[in-house]
């Protein structure tokens, strides 16, 4: 399999996409580091052949336009992962939660059919690879504290500041 990568700049540093031919983002994150992008995924579905894009994706359209205050603009750039079918209805439900209006695990696991399931609700937001578009950011703590992210609790938090200010 083949695929792009590319990095835009956004206020919470550099942030990268890994897009399949189909432009469907398989990875995506606040790092410029390609390895650590492609790390997000397992070696089974790591593409083979990445070229590097230079920008003008729809994504990183997307991406630009999330930052200029748009937050809608990242909810119809399509993503792939491949995951149980738990996990991909986890993800498809992470779409879903309306930016200001975060989840808390415990929610997360209600809505997908199982309130003590928060230990499994916590799993797919950490196998999340399409960060952004798919925003496991919009998931706290029921205490209300950030817990987890794989780019950093700061970004998580600015992302959700950013968010509730709308």
């Amino acid at each position: 399999m083949s695929a792009s990568i590319e990095t835009v700049d956004t206020p919470d540093g550099a942030f990268t996409i890994l897009s399949d031919d189909a432009d469907r983002v398989l990875v995506a994150g606040w790092s410029a580091d390609h390895d650590r992008i492609l790390a997000r995924l397992s070696p089974a579905h790591r593409p083979t052949d990445v070229r590097v894009r230079d920008g003008g994706s729809a994504a990183g359209e997307a991406v630009a336009a999330y930052y200029a205050g748009e937050l809608a603009a990242i909810d119809d750039v399509p993503v792939s992962q491949y995951g149980t079918g738990l996990q991909r209805a986890g993800w498809d439900l992470l779409r879903r939660i309306v930016p200001g209006e975060p989840l808390t695990y415990t929610a997360f696991a209600a809505e997908l059919g199982n309130p003590r399931a928060v230990r499994a609700a916590a799993s797919i937001c950490a196998r999340n690879a399409p960060a952004l578009f798919v925003p496991c950011h919009r998931v706290l703590r029921t205490d209300g504290s950030l817990g987890g992210f794989a780019w950093g609790l700061d970004v998580k938090e600015r992302l959700l500041a950013r968010e509730a200010a709308r």
